[in-house]
């Protein structure tokens, strides 16, 4: 059976789409492509195969998945480079909330923290 899902991109409302995207350039080394003069403006950030898309939140503050429901990150991306990775963001100055570790339900992971106070997990199943 062929696969029907390929892949997914995680969709980032923020107050200010111009300023999260800097954060993920500079602190996450993604790149930036704006679509601010269309219908629904958008910012499209990517990173080897993974696409977030930040969308304006008309002036709602960004409330985690972890203040919202009392748990849960805001996204989850896969890497088999968990540690180096890490480094990569510690060295960048970006904010680690849980470093890496096995988790209670057999992944290897870490999280950071964005500049929207969104947890981000970066591991895999074990």
């Amino acid at each position: 059976m062929k696969p029907k899902l390929l892949e997914s991109h995680s969709v980032f409302p923020t107050l200010d789409m111009r300023r999260t995207a800097a954060f993920y350039e500079e602190k996450l080394k993604f790149r930036v492509v704006e679509y601010l003069d269309v219908a629904e403006p958008h910012v499209c950030l990517y990173r080897d195969s993974t696409e977030i898309i930040l969308t304006q939140s008309n002036g709602q503050k960004v409330i985690p998945n972890r203040e919202l429901y009392g748990y849960g990150y805001d996204a989850y991306f896969i890497t088999k480079q968990q540690e180096e990775l890490e480094q990569e963001l510690i060295d960048a100055g970006v904010t680690i909330v849980r470093s890496f570790h096995h988790s209670d339900y057999n992944n290897k992971e870490f999280v950071i923290e964005d500049i929207d106070g969104r947890w981000i997990a970066f591991g895999i199943k074990q």
